[in-house]
């Protein structure tokens, strides 16, 4: 009986979920789609900005519906693994011992900024419909509704994230000190980006958050460790032997 139980609980510890590193890259990898396709479709045209004249907003809308609505759909895809990272990584966290507010912090951030990108890539997808385009106050304010749920919002998520994993993984060492020291510098970058929503020059901190914050998970995904007795293996390998201390 006990032969079997030894499979049996190794099995177990190696039920973890799915991979983080490469659910941060499939979300990140469909994002990046996102934006290579409506570049693609609509020939390279510069993504107009909400803060341009109404009757410009609408104008690029209706004349790139297509790139309008595979752009939203593979923006809302990419939302689906980041919230499963975001859960994955919390329940890894629980299993290493973290018994801070942490991993519940950045599995608020997580879920925070697949929500705000879902809803972020749903109204993009609204504004391929020519019926909606041809009101160009309303397609003024969807484009603001959009950026702001897609930029700020998913940004401060992000950051939130980024924040909740970082911290607890410096703390205990999980990752190397200046990975988790570049994650809390993204955070505190990503978290002031709220400020752009009055002082619009601070609007360079949403790509820093967003892409930034993208490629740390990427990274931490893959060196996350999967056990405490992995996670002490590194630091213990470091520490001074024991035969050298003085009687």
């Amino acid at each position: 009986m006990s032969s079997r139980s030894i499979p049996g609980d190794a099995s177990r510890a190696r039920q973890g979920g799915p991979h983080p590193g490469i659910l941060a890259l499939v979300s990140l990898g469909i994002f990046l789609a996102s934006l290579i396709t409506s570049a693609i479709l609509s020939g390279g045209q510069t993504f107009v900005s909400p803060f341009a004249p109404a009757g410009q907003v609408a104008a690029f809308f209706q004349q790139n519906v297509a790139a309008m609505r595979v752009g939203g759909m593979l923006q809302f895809g990419s939302a689906v693994p980041l919230g499963i990272y975001a859960a994955t990584v919390y329940a890894r966290q629980l299993r290493l011992g973290v018994r801070v507010p942490g991993p519940a912090i950045g599995f608020f951030g997580g879920v925070t900024a697949a929500i705000f990108l879902m809803f972020s890539g749903s109204v993009t997808w609204l504004l391929s419909r020519p019926e909606i385009t041809t009101d160009a106050t309303l397609t003024h304010a969807l484009a603001f509704l959009a950026f702001i749920t897609g930029g700020v919002g998913f940004v401060v998520g992000i950051g939130l994230m980024v924040a909740g994993i970082a911290v607890p993984a410096l703390i205990l060492r999980f990752v190397p000190r200046w990975l988790a020291w570049a994650g809390l510098a993204l955070a505190a970058l990503s978290e002031l980006s709220f400020l752009s929503m009055a002082i619009e020059p601070l609007q360079f901190l949403l790509p820093i958050g967003r892409f930034g914050g993208l490629l740390w998970l990427v990274a931490v995904g893959f060196l996350l460790p999967h056990t405490r007795a992995a996670a002490n293996r590194e630091p213990r390998s470091r520490a001074p032997h024991p035969t050298r201390a003085t009687p």
